[in-house]
């Protein structure tokens, strides 16, 4: 027992939740100030899913004992965490745009109109839809270039800057969740852009990633309609397996596939 599993079930009186003892690493971490990646990754490290500690309803038990700690042992300190929480109307891209201006950079809609003309540092770009997934990638590869889908489903002034940039051959790539809601993003996404959106995130590659890291839910593997006949190949594997993978589950693969990605014409 730890001295925070010991201290909740002390002063509480409650059992602990299933799980408990994982957040152990993350507490010491907590207590000795060390920088850690977005929350979600945090959860996922862990073996949660990745909104465990940022949404009450995705596991009441272990978001209570973790809210719980938080608030009686480590009140007067702050987390040293990189925060994920980005403006859903906005642009938010890395190594992209020829700036001064620090990386990433944040456009919103009024700004995204000016863009037009503005030179690109890339021939290439990877669109990632984790708000979370994107400044921990960032963070440890500042000079990839990637753009950040930052769930705001595509609105608008996105969706015609997308356009631009896919006019001006930027050749772009998109990874997502893996699960019903996230093919249903990316699907959305290929009828934007008139080109292949998924050489990383391949039908073949997206099977092997479920049977490794696949988690089950019946809620997030329903069968959806979806166009992309690779989208489709996708959503047929998440019903068929009834499982999912999170974005965070994948940052070891991902630093592999990207780098390739980035260095060659095409994967094989």
């Amino acid at each position: 027992m730890s001295l925070y599993t010991e201290k909740y079930q002390t002063e509480t009186g409650k059992d602990l939740p299933e799980g408990a003892e994982k957040l152990d690493v993350l507490f010491d971490k907590i207590a000795q100030n060390d920088s850690l990646p977005p929350r979600g990754q945090q959860a996922v490290d862990l073996g949660f899913t990745a909104h465990t500690l940022n949404d009450s309803k995705e596991n009441p038990p272990v978001y209570r004992y973790y809210q719980w700690v938080l608030k009686h042992m480590f009140a007067d300190q702050p987390i040293n965490e990189l925060t994920s929480k980005l403006v859903g109307m906005s642009f938010v891209s890395a190594n992209i745009f020829e700036t001064n201006l620090p990386q990433p950079i944040t456009l919103n809609p009024w700004q995204i109109e000016r863009m037009t003309d503005v030179s690109l540092m890339t021939d290439k770009a990877i669109i990632v839809e984790n708000n979370g997934v994107f400044i921990w990638l960032y963070s440890r590869h500042p000079e990839w270039p990637l753009i950040n889908q930052s769930g705001n489903d595509f609105n608008e002034a996105y969706n015609q800057l997308l356009i631009r940039l896919s006019n001006n051959n930027l050749k772009m790539t998109y990874l997502g969740d893996l699960d019903s809601d996230g093919i249903r993003i990316a699907d959305h996404l290929s009828t934007i852009l008139n080109q292949n959106m998924f050489e990383i995130q391949t039908s073949k590659r997206v099977f092997d990633w479920l049977i490794r890291f696949g988690k089950t839910d019946i809620n997030r593997t329903k069968m959806l309609n979806v166009k992309n006949e690779t989208m489709q190949e996708e959503m047929e594997s998440i019903h068929t397996l009834h499982k999912f993978v999170e974005q965070e589950q994948l940052i070891s693969e991902y630093e592999t596939s990207i780098e390739q990605w980035i260095n060659k014409n095409t994967l094989d």
